[in-house]
């Protein structure tokens, strides 16, 4: 008999009570019980990054993560970026520089660079390699990914410098 209790968090800036199994996998609360399929399960062994989420603003990755792991905490998909429907600079610079192909490791590598832009509004290419080092694409060959990451980075400077 499989045992379960509330879990309460945030998820994308909504508070959220739902019953679940001890045992969830955070990447199957996400997708399964708050519908939240942005979050993609790649390799269920923590090595492509494809199920990154943040988790009190830092990469996580759900397949390894139990979902009351992150009780009390706020956690962010992908779909929590965007709330009424406009792209922000980052999945912007993503469309633009041909970021994503098939787009199965998108989610993943928005999360992640969303978390370093956050953290590092400037980062240096080697910081975006190193923050991405968790997540893998098999189609792109990484350059346009860390080309999307720059121009967001530049465009979040120009927006702040015009503020």
């Amino acid at each position: 008999m499989t045992l379960k209790s509330i879990l309460r968090l945030t998820l994308n800036g909504r508070a959220r009570e739902d019953l679940v199994p001890d045992n969830m996998l955070l990447l199957d609360y996400l997708r399964e019980t708050a519908n939240h399929t942005g979050t993609k399960q790649g390799c269920d062994g923590g090595e492509c990054g494809a199920c990154t989420v943040l988790v009190d603003g830092r990469p996580r990755l759900a397949c390894s993560t139990l979902a009351h792991q992150v009780a009390g905490k706020a956690v962010e998909t992908v779909e929590g970026l965007a709330p009424k429907g406009r792209l922000t600079a980052l999945q912007q610079a993503f469309h633009e520089k041909l970021g994503t192909q098939c787009g199965f490791c998108t989610p993943g590598m928005i999360m992640a660079s969303e978390a370093l832009l956050r953290k590092k509004p400037k980062p240096s290419r080697d910081e975006i390699k190193t923050a991405l080092a968790g997540n893998i694409c098999r189609c792109t060959g990484y350059v346009k990914i860390i080309e999307a990451v720059e121009s967001a980075a530049s465009a979040c400077s120009g927006q702040e410098a015009a503020e």
